[in-house]
């Protein structure tokens, strides 16, 4: 599952980003209303979260126009405003949901599970690329009646090279995508995640490689 986070507070979304991931959860945070609509251009999400009052685009706005477009993925509306009027705006707005600040966690996290679970039916849980297949749903890679499991980010990984197969992904690309721009980890832990999926991949005898494109990164081909 794959939720889209829009908070411009800095530390509070990386708190929830944390809360997610620990749920196991990919998450991506955008800090604007206009790169939360760029995200949500490039990708496809199974929830969306977010804040009313955020610089370019204000929240309001970016409901309207993922509406306008005739997406019907689950929002959730999360923001200091708590005045009556202001959930009304938002739900007529099309938000499927509305949590005011300050929120306990578990009533955070139940409520995002809540829209998950509505929009599973809709959603791409299983990923096939040659003879094997990620499951969405439990982290699993399958080939050949084998299965091995797979820990977040190495998921996160998987997911994102076989949503794109072939496409070539550089390693400053695949850290800020998975790790974040505010990670501490070191650019090295790219190539030590990529070793950790070949050596799975080699495991399952899988016919999908993850292939290194000298000078340019990393991608999945058979």
């Amino acid at each position: 599952m794959r939720i889209l986070i829009a908070e411009d507070e800095v530390e509070l979304a990386k708190g929830l980003k944390f809360l997610l991931e620990k749920n196991k959860f990919t998450v991506d945070v955008a800090y604007d209303g206009a790169a939360a609509l760029e995200h949500f251009d490039c990708h496809d999400y199974d929830v969306l979260i977010l804040d009313i009052m955020m610089p370019k685009v204000n929240g309001l706005e970016v409901l309207k126009k993922i509406r306008a477009a005739g997406s019907g993925v689950p929002i959730l509306m999360l923001t200091a405003k708590a005045e009556i009027e202001d959930r009304v705006a938002g739900l007529e707005a099309g938000a499927d949901d509305y949590l005011p600040k300050p929120f306990a966690s578990p009533e955070f996290i139940a409520r995002v599970k809540a829209l998950s679970r509505r929009n599973a039916g809709y959603t791409e849980l299983c990923l096939s690329f040659g003879n094997v297949q990620l499951d969405c749903n439990r982290y699993e890679m399958t080939c050949k009646e084998q299965t091995v499991r797979l820990n977040n980010k190495e998921f996160q990984l998987m997911e994102l090279f076989m949503r794109n197969p072939r496409f070539v992904f550089s390693t400053a690309h695949l850290m800020d995508k998975i790790w974040g721009q505010d990670s501490e980890a070191d650019i090295n832990v790219v190539w030590t995640y990529v070793g950790f999926l070949r050596k799975k991949l080699k495991e399952l005898e899988a016919d999908i490689e993850i292939r290194t494109a000298r000078g340019a990164g990393y991608f999945l081909d058979l």
